[in-house]
């Protein structure tokens, strides 16, 4: 899986009986070139030609990166006497 993350895509549906929403999950496998996504990073994907069995988008851009950079920095800091 290396150049690969994996997406997930939430929405949420109303039920057609009940009437309440639901939370929908999928997964998309996409190609990361640079390797600079981030786990809870927002990115946009776009579709491409298939790169492997279950890869078919790419990684455009990084819309919002994740704050985890910021917690581990704060976590060694704590742990320093």
């Amino acid at each position: 899986m290396a150049n690969t993350v994996v997406v997930t895509v939430q929405r949420k549906i109303k039920h057609p009986l009940y009437k309440k929403y639901i939370i929908r999950n999928k997964r998309y496998s996409a190609h990361d070139e640079q390797n600079s996504c981030r786990n809870g990073d927002v990115v946009e994907i776009v579709s491409t030609r298939p790169l492997s069995k279950t890869k078919r988008w790419a990684v455009t851009k990084v819309l919002k990166p994740s704050d985890t950079s910021l917690a581990l920095d704060s976590a060694q800091k704590e742990t320093l006497p």
